[in-house]
């Protein structure tokens, strides 16, 4: 089990989620997002990120893309540190900073990223090099 707590109007809210494990896919109960189990091994540019899930096939499925800042945060396990994550089924993470596909709005040369060290967001240059886990609207 997971707790991600959200922030909606003023108001903080606790749920519960639980993952599944199948194969090399991780499923999110509460979303139903797929989640690819294994973190790309490499960092990358975020043009390379964006191309690299789009053109992921995976247990079959081949419609793969970079999760956006709300997805990639719904993995946070706020209460585990390096990595921030349940790595009981996402095994293969890196303490390090990951990709979303947000654009910041103030510069469009930036775009989010989440530090599964400790969960903390920010926005850098897409030509910085960061690593990238993969998501899928699921079932």
């Amino acid at each position: 089990m997971r707790q991600i707590l959200l922030i909606t109007l003023g108001l903080s809210t606790a749920l519960f989620a639980s993952f599944s494990k199948n194969g090399n896919i991780v499923t999110d109960s509460i979303t139903g997002l797929h989640w690819q189990d294994d973190a790309v091994g490499s960092a990358m540019i975020w043009t390379r990120a964006i191309d690299y899930c789009e053109n992921l096939t995976l247990d079959t499925y081949s419609d793969w893309r970079l999760p956006n800042l709300k997805e990639l945060t719904s993995i946070m396990n706020d209460t585990k540190v390096s990595p921030s994550i349940d790595t009981s089924v996402f095994q293969y993470t890196v303490s390090d900073i990951y990709w979303s596909s947000t654009t910041y709005s103030g510069n469009s040369s930036y775009a989010w990223l989440v530090r599964f060290v400790d969960g903390y967001q920010s926005y850098y240059d897409k030509t910085y090099k960061s690593y990238v886990r993969c998501v899928r609207a699921g079932q």
